[in-house]
C-alpha cells in the first residue's frame, strides 16, 4: 500500500529550538485523563495524510487501509507478535492433502454493522467480485485471487476454494469481506464513481470490523464509533477520531496542548523535541515502509499501447544506473530523516528478515562514475552543460514530482535536481497532491517522482507491483486507470519468478525466489529505494496506556496489520499507573513557557522586519 510522509513549511525550524522550552508547558497543562466528547471516551489521533478514497477498490494510501481495517472483516489476520497468520472471520482453515482445495470455517456470530449476519455467501461474493471483475477490482486484490479457480459455499459458514496450484498465499488472503446486500447494488459501471462514504447510496462503510465510520469531512476528520455487532471483546474506548493536520508543527503542538491523544508519523526533527517530556511517550519503531524514486521507463498499457510523455532516455538502463550512482543516499537519510533510518536497497524491507535481500555489491554515491557511464553511452554535453540523446536530439531535461504533504518528498526532489545537474541532466519540479500524483503516474506524464510503500508481511503483493499485468489499463469506457506498476518495468522472466514464489510452499525456497526478484528490480533500477525509515509516533501517556506493538520486538503501536492497539488501549484514570501529576511543577512551567513565548514573539517581529519569503519557500 502506498505510504505518505509530510510537509514542513517555512518558519518551522525557526520555532523548533523554542518548542523545547514551550512545549513542556502544554504537556503539563493537559488533562490527566482521557478527554470525553458528549460523555463518551473518544481516542483522537492526529495525522497528516487524508484518505484518498474510501472505496476499497480505489484507495491506495495508508489512511485508507487503516479505515478499512477498522470497519471490515477479513478471513485471516496477522499476529501482533510476529506477523504469523491468525484467525479472524475464519476460525479455522485447512488445505486438502494435494493442497488444491482450501476450506475455511467461518465463525457463526459475525454480523455487519447494519445488523445483517455475515455468512459464507458474503465471502463468496467478495472474492467472486474480484475474480470476475475488470481491472479496477483487481488492482488492489488481484494478486490474492489469481490462483483461485472457484469459490463456493458448502453451508452457511463454510467456504471452499479450489486453486490451480498449491500456494502459501491462501493463509493470508487480505480481501475485505463486503456485505453482498450492499455491494451487489453497485454495478461495474458505477464502481469507479462509488465513494463508499457513510452517506453514499447505497450506504458505505458497512462492515464487520470493530468500529463503524459515522462521519467524514475530507481534509478535516474521520470519526468512528464502536460497532455494537462486533463479535470480539468490546474495546475500552467508545470511538476514534482521526484529525487531519496540514503540517508537522500543528500536529505536534496539538499533541502537546491536549487537542489530540496520539500523533502519527512525526517529522524527525520535531520528534526529538518530544523525547523525555512529561506526559508524552515518544516511540521510535522499526517499520515495514520505504521511500523511493521511480523512473518512467516507458509508460504503456497492459496491452502494450504506449502512453504518456516520459523522456526516451529513461528507457535506457544505463541512464537509470548513472542516476543511481549520482544519488547520495547517506546524505538523503541525514537530510530527510535526521539520521533516523538507513539507506534503502530492495523493495522488501529488513523488518521481514527471511524475505529481505541485502545487496552484496550495492551502488554507492559516485558522480564521477555516473558521468563516465553517460559519456560512454553517447549522451554528450552541449555548451550549456546539458546532455542530449546519442543522436543529438532531445536534451535531457526531466520533469520531477514530489508530494505536497511530505517534506521528505520535497527535499528528496530538491536534492535530486542538484544531483542530476552534476551529471549533465536538467530538470523542472512540481509538488502536487497524492491524488493528482496517482493520476500522473497512471497516465505516464512524468519522468521521475518520489513516493513510498508500506509492505505487507506476505511478500506476494509487493512482488506483484513490478509485473507486466500491473501497468496502467483502459476501461471499457475508454478511461485510463493506474495499476500498481508505476515504473512500467516489464520483464517476462520477472513475471515467471513472481508466479513461482506464489506457488512455492517451502518458506526457504520461496524466500530465495523473492530475493531473485528483488535482485532483478535492483539491477534494472526500476526503483531507487532511497531509505528505510524509523516510524516516529507519540501519545499522551497521561491519557492512554496499554498500547500493543507489532511486531512485539519494538514494532509500531498504531497503523499496523490489524487493530491491536485500538482494542487494547485503556484510558488512564486518576490515580492509575499511567497518570502523571505535574501540578507541583506547573508554576515553573508557566513562567518558563511565558518567557519562551515572549522570545518567540520577538523573533517573529524581527523576521517580519527582515522582509517576507513566498509561502512556498521551504527551508531545511
Amino acid at each position: 500500500m502506498a505510504m505518505t510522509r509530510r510537509s514542513l513549511r517555512w518558519g518551522a525550524l525557526a520555532t523548533t529550538a523554542l518548542m523545547a522550552a514551550i512545549l513542556p508547558l502544554a504537556a503539563a497543562g493537559g488533562q490527566a485523563q482521557a478527554l470525553e466528547q458528549d460523555g463518551k471516551n473518544i481516542f483522537v489521533v492526529g495525522v497528516l495524510q487524508d484518505v484518498d478514497n474510501l472505496n476499497p477498490f480505489k484507495g491506495i494510501t495508508v489512511a485508507a487501509y487503516e479505515s478499512w481495517a477498522l470497519t471490515y472483516g477479513y478471513l485471516t489476520g496477522y499476529s501482533a507478535e510476529d506477523f504469523s497468520s491468525v484467525p479472524a472471520i475464519a476460525e479455522t482453515w485447512e488445505p486438502s492433502e494435494d493442497g488444491l482445495t482450501w476450506t475455511y470455517h467461518l465463525r457463526d456470530d459475525a454480523m455487519f454493522s447494519d445488523g445483517e449476519p455475515l455468512t459464507s455467501a458474503d465471502v463468496v461474493y467478495s472474492f467472486q467480485r474480484v475474480i470476475d471483475g475488470e481491472s479496477i477490482e483487481k488492482t488492489n486484490y488481484g494478486s490474492y485471487v489469481k490462483n483461485i479457480e472457484s469459490v463456493k459455499a458448502t453451508d452457511d459458514y463454510t467456504v471452499e476454494m479450489l486453486i490451480k496450484a498449491p500456494s502459501p498465499i491462501m493463509n493470508n488472503l487480505a480481501v475485505p469481506i463486503l456485505p453482498e446486500h450492499i455491494w451487489s447494488e453497485i454495478s461495474a459501471d458505477e464502481l469507479g464513481k462509488y465513494t463508499n462514504e457513510p452517506d453514499s447510496d447505497p450506504p458505505g462503510m458497512i462492515g464487520s470490523g470493530p468500529f463503524v465510520m459515522t462521519d467524514a469531512v475530507k481534509d478535516q476528520y474521520y470519526r468512528y464509533t464502536v460497532n455494537p455487532n462486533w463479535y470480539g471483546e468490546q474495546p475500552n474506548i467508545d470511538g476514534i477520531e482521526f484529525k487531519i493536520y496540514q503540517n508537522d508543527n500543528g500536529l505536534v503542538t496539538a499533541l502537546q496542548n491536549g487537542e489530540i491523544d496520539f500523533a502519527d508519523d512525526i517529522q524527525a526533527n520535531l520528534f526529538s523535541t518530544l523525547e523525555g517530556q512529561d506526559n508524552i511517550t515518544a516511540k521510535s519503531s522499526q517499520y515495514s515502509g520505504f521511500n523511493y524514486l521511480t523512473f518512467n521507463g516507458g509508460a504503456q498499457l497492459t496491452d502494450g499501447t504506449p502512453i504518456g510523455t516520459g523522456h526516451p532516455s529513461l528507457k535506457d538502463p544505463v541512464v537509470r544506473e548513472a542516476i543511481h550512482y549520482a544519488i547520495d543516499q547517506e546524505a538523503l537519510v541525514d537530510r530527510t530523516l535526521d539520521g533516523r533510518g538507513t539507506p534503502g536497497e530492495t523493495f522488501i524491507p529488513p523488518i521481514y528478515g527471511d524475505y529481505h535481500l541485502t545487496i552484496e555489491d550495492p551502488i554507492t554515491y559516485d558522480p564521477g562514475y555516473a558521468n563516465q557511464l553517460l559519456d560512454d553511452a553517447g549522451y554528450t554535453k552541449g555548451t550549456d552543460g546539458i546532455r542530449t540523446m546519442p543522436d543529438g536530439s532531445d536534451p535531457l531535461v526531466y520533469n520531477l514530482y514530489s508530494r505536497q504533504n511530505s517534506k521528505t518528498s520535497q527535499t528528496t526532489i530538491e536534492l535530486l535536481g542538484e544531483w542530476l545537474k552534476a551529471i549533465g541532466i536538467d530538470s523542472t519540479s512540481e509538488s502536487v497532491s497524492e491524488g493528482r500524483l496517482y493520476g500522473i503516474a497512471g497516465d505516464g506524464t512524468y519522468d521521475m517522482y518520489e513516493w513510498g510503500w508500506v509492505v505487507e508481511p506476505d511478500p506476494d503483493y509487493q512482488t506483484s507491483v513490478f509485473t507486466c499485468g500491473q501497468m496502467s489499463y483502459e476501461t471499457g469506457s475508454g478511461k485510463i486507470w493506474a495499476g500498481l506498476n508505476d515504473s512500467f518495468y516489464c520483464n517476462k522472466e520477472y513475471d515467471q519468478l513472481y508466479d513461482q514464489q506464489a506457488n512455492e510452499i517451502d518458506r526457504s525456497a520461496r524466500a530465495d525466489i523473492v530475493k531473485q526478484a528483488q535482485q532483478m528490480v535492483y539491477d534494472a533500477n526500476a526503483y531507487i529505494v532511497t531509505e528505510y525509515y524509523d516510524y516516529l509516533q507519540a501519545y499522551r501517556s497521561d491519557r492512554y496506556t496499554n498500547f500493543t506493538e507489532q511486531p512485539s520486538d519494538n514494532g509500531a503501536i498504531l497503523f499496523q496489520y490489524g487493530t491491536y492497539s485500538y482494542l487494547s488501549i485503556e484510558p488512564v484514570t486518576e490515580g492509575s499507573s499511567g497518570s502523571s501529576d505535574s501540578s507541583s511543577s506547573n508554576t515553573a512551567m508557566i513562567v518558563g513557557g511565558v518567557a519562551a513565548a515572549a522570545v518567540l514573539v520577538g523573533l517573529i517581529v524581527w523576521l517580519a522586519t527582515r522582509g517576507r519569503r513566498g509561502s512556498d519557500a521551504d527551508v531545511e
